[in-house]
């Protein structure tokens, strides 16, 4: 059973910790995740060691002010992470609310931010409406989203349908959904289907048939985390790729491929906004977050350490903590790290970088432990986003006229 709501508030504080002496008022960043549920492996713990090494790396303090990491688990529901960053706001004073996995919790806490003029730091949400219609001047997009996944994975399979959607029931479901949807449709290919299902399932057999009866040649998963994993499972024990049937797991880690196995694994194709294993500036930093985690670190786990150093980085040099002013820094800086180099946040919020298509290698190609993935092509960050004016964010219209 899910805990109620005091208890979520209460394992808030008791996960929160100093990372340094209390010797003036801290600047408090505040992680929000799922901790333990569907969605703790590619978020969860790892991006709160993320967010420790971007504070240590940094020094441990900004402006003279010891800088601390508090820590929320939102439980997958709004109305918990809601409660949760509003008590951080109000009574422990946090500046920024940093990761947000699960896209309904995000949008909920994109609100508080704007209202209450803190900053949100998306790393592993990903609906594209972040930076689209719900878009604020508070709010910054870093690692991916879901107009970027349909892109990568969307656009390069479109033709190899009909396609047949299975799609987690809440927001980013719906989102990765319909980006994808049109990705294939702008590429050419025909949709056939789609089914929802709730978040947490366990048997997908009723959907896999619904897309076998649709006449389906390619069966696109738009759910994530244990969700996506499980399906994936399902379909391979039901023999479904060796009908000829191809899977498209659209929102795939690599804890994920870790936990489905290369045997079942090989072949998917996913697109990352960051692979551990792609040059030596990567594997340094992912080897030094697996000695604390012991897993390689997913994208959204990376995207937390880049997003909060570049927060800190804007901080010292905007020489305030004053939301307004460092995001006006952390939009003038490129991003220039092991994530990033030359990145740029748009107006409406959106970290544009290049992303990554890949594909799951055979068991007979792996060298090492966690080498699973296999470079397909670099997508321009300016192919990979959304364009500007195409996403319907309120501050580009404003700032356009």
């Amino acid at each position: 059973m899910r805990r109620p709501l005091f208890a979520a508030l209460a394992a808030a504080l008791l996960l929160s910790g100093p990372l340094a002496a209390a010797d003036g008022k801290p600047l408090r960043i505040g992680i929000l995740n799922d901790q333990s549920g569907i969605y703790a492996d590619m978020a969860g713990p790892g991006s709160v060691i993320a967010a420790q090494m971007a504070v240590e790396d940094f020094g441990g303090k900004v402006l003279g002010r010891p800088i601390e990491i508090v820590v929320g688990d939102h439980q997958n529901k709004p109305d918990v992470g809601s409660a949760i960053v509003n008590r951080w706001i109000d009574e422990q004073g946090v500046d920024v609310i940093a990761d947000i996995p699960t896209s309904s919790v995000l949008l909920a806490v994109q609100e508080i931010g704007r209202r209450k003029d803190k900053l949100v730091l998306a790393s592993t949400g990903g609906s594209s409406d972040f930076t689209g219609k719900f878009c604020a001047p508070t709010g910054i997009h870093w690692t991916y989203d879901t107009y970027a996944l349909a892109a990568g994975t969307g656009a390069s399979l479109a033709k190899d349908g009909p396609w047949f959607f299975i799609t987690a029931d809440y927001a980013f479901g719906a989102a990765l959904e319909r980006d994808t949807a049109q990705a294939v449709e702008k590429g050419g290919g025909k949709v056939v289907g789609r089914v929802k299902h709730p978040q947490g399932s366990t048997d997908f057999s009723s959907y896999l048939l619904q897309a076998q009866g649709a006449g389906a040649k390619l069966i696109a998963f738009a759910n994530s985390g244990a969700d996506q994993v499980n399906a994936i499972k399902q379909a391979n024990e039901f023999g479904i790729p060796q009908s000829g049937i191809k899977l498209a797991g659209l929102y795939l880690h690599i804890t994920d491929i870790h936990a489905i196995g290369l045997p079942t694994a090989k072949g998917l194709i996913l697109t990352q906004g960051f692979y551990w294993d792609l040059n030596d500036e990567t594997r340094a930093w992912s080897k030094r977050f697996y000695q604390r985690h012991k897993a390689m670190p997913t994208m959204g786990q990376a995207g937390v350490y880049s997003s909060i150093l570049h927060y800190l980085k804007a901080v010292q040099a905007a020489g305030t903590a004053d939301t307004g002013t460092v995001v006006a820094q952390m939009k003038a800086t490129p991003v220039d790290d092991f994530f990033s180099h030359g990145g740029r946040i748009r107006e409406d919020g959106r970290m544009v970088h290049d992303l990554y298509l890949l594909k799951v290698k055979a068991p007979d190609q792996q060298k090492y432990p966690w080498d699973y993935l296999e470079l397909i092509r670099v997508i321009p960050g300016d192919e990979a986003f959304r364009p500007l004016n195409e996403g319907g964010c309120p501050l580009v219209k404003a700032a356009a006229n």
